[in-house]
């Protein structure tokens, strides 16, 4: 399967999942400036912020996340259908599943299957990604061995 018909098919099944909780959502145009998306969490610590829905509740829903220079996600994995990611500044290391790890830079897209264990670095310095799921979400992790 071609790239183009990959991406193109993702969209259509994003599209498809997305009609609930469109219907759900505000009918008002939003549009939020890059001063007015507030992070939360500690500057030495994983930030996060909502720019778009509830991650908490069933819909659409966009968030941020402000890694700090070296900062280590250990594995985990999610169990939202659709979670596609936008890498917006920086570059990180990241493993889905048995990979090898990548190298994602700034512009980088890629897409989190449910349930998938992953894993996230940002060694080379501050990086920001943007995720577009599909709610609720939740966070799983996964127990690593003593060494």
């Amino acid at each position: 399967m071609s790239y183009a018909r990959m991406i193109f098919l993702l969209f259509c099944l994003i599209a498809s999942l997305a009609q609930p909780a469109f219907a759900e959502a505000d009918d008002r145009p939003l549009m939020k400036l890059p001063q007015e998306i507030e992070y939360t969490g500690a500057a030495d610590q994983l930030q996060t912020a909502v720019v778009f829905g509830d991650p908490t509740k069933p819909g659409l829903y966009v968030q941020r996340f402000r890694f700090p220079p070296g900062l280590k996600v250990p594995p985990h994995w999610h169990p939202e259908e659709m979670r596609t990611v936008v890498v917006l500044s920086g570059r990180i290391r990241r493993t889905m599943g048995r990979e090898q790890t990548h190298r994602a830079s700034a512009r980088s897209f890629f897409y989190e299957p449910p349930h998938v264990p992953h894993f996230a670095w940002a060694k080379d310095g501050e990086v920001i990604l943007q995720l577009t799921a599909i709610g609720p979400t939740g966070t799983t992790a996964i127990p690593q061995k003593s060494q």
